[in-house]
């Protein structure tokens, strides 16, 4: 249920209502918002049948959460919430852009690929340490020597990493270098590992399953949440259907609809979506104009010779020139890049 409190509610009373809910047995969550601060109530709802909650000092209504997904939900809370990563603020006005390669290769060539994904605009460098692939025989990653490639990139260029973790045994290493932590589409049910980075105050990008619906999308964002790590970013990147063309289907109407069910950012991985770096400045625009509040985008020096993923990923000469189409659609929709 939702607490909404009135305008004047002291913090006596506040404290007093979340006492008496923790009592209960019921998980706590305040919001403090710009009009109203409320408070949910998570748990088993029947224990509040015999608890004149809405006359407590302080109330002005109690409401129920229609939804499965509670903390993730716009009844939860109205306002969209803005995901701050040293200054880099996402979900807000300005649309951030992560770029870099699949997979972490040699220093040389990340810090290389990290300088100019930054002059072209991007504000975040993406890559892989641990990378889930298909086959066994595929290159896994560098590990433990990729995520110190990445800090050092880091170190020289000051780009905020975003980054993969697929087994909890390792989220100690990825904690020291990432600053977002990575959830791909493989694990976005893995219940376990979304639970533990729940226990962290790390921010998560969440991908999408390969044939998850959007309601099982967010129910595992609300996995996360329910830990009380509130800062995930959800990101659509192509589920899997009948069409072969593509490596999958880009689904642009799921921008929209989860941010009319969800208060967290959605971002956009177009490069996954399609398997094909040709495809990937068409859908970045149009994922823009969709509404998306950031993409993730593939970029190698060499993509030929890339050790994952080289058929998806652009040059930074494309990269650099998709960025400039990229701000004029971001005006066009009063947005900024």
């Amino acid at each position: 249920m939702i607490i909404v409190l009135k305008p004047g509610a002291t913090q006596q009373e506040i404290d007093h209502i979340m006492a008496k809910l923790k009592e209960l047995g019921l998980s706590i969550h305040l919001s403090r918002g710009k009009e109203r601060t409320i408070i949910g109530a998570i748990g088993d709802d029947r224990v509040l049948q015999n608890q004149p909650i809405s006359i407590f000092p302080g109330v002005e209504n109690v409401l129920p959460i229609l939804s499965p997904y509670k903390l993730v939900s716009r009844e939860f809370k109205n306002e969209d919430t803005v995901i701050d990563i040293d200054g880099i603020k996402i979900g807000g006005k300005k649309i951030q852009v992560m770029a870099g390669p699949c997979a972490v290769e040699k220093l040389d060539l990340l810090i290389e690929i990290a300088r100019e994904i930054k002059d072209a605009g991007a504000t975040i460098l993406r890559g892989g340490a641990f990378k889930p692939r298909t086959s066994p025989y595929s290159f896994q990653g560098l590990g433990e020597e990729g995520l110190l490639y990445l800090a050092e990139a880091k170190k020289k260029t000051g780009l905020p990493i975003v980054t993969e973790l697929m087994d909890p045994r390792d989220i100690d290493q990825v904690l020291k270098c990432a600053d977002i932590i990575q959830i791909g589409a493989r694990n976005m049910q893995n219940f376990r590992l979304l639970k533990e980075v729940g226990q962290y105050d790390k921010p998560v990008l969440l991908k999408r399953g390969l044939a998850a619906t959007i309601k099982e999308f967010l129910m595992s964002a609300e996995y996360i949440m329910s830990m009380g790590n509130h800062n995930v970013i959800l990101c659509e990147r192509g589920i899997r259907t009948f069409e072969s063309h593509t490596r999958n289907t880009l689904d642009l109407s799921a921008i929209p609809a989860i941010k009319k069910l969800s208060h967290l950012p959605v971002i956009v991985d177009p490069s996954h979506a399609v398997g094909k770096w040709d495809l990937v400045a068409p859908m970045s625009k149009a994922a823009i104009a969709a509404g998306a509040d950031g993409l993730i985008i593939e970029v190698h020096s060499n993509p030929e010779e890339a050790y994952s993923d080289g058929e998806e990923s652009l040059r930074p000469d494309q990269f650099k020139s998709l960025m400039t189409d990229l701000r004029r659609i971001a005006l066009a929709v009063d947005r900024e890049i």
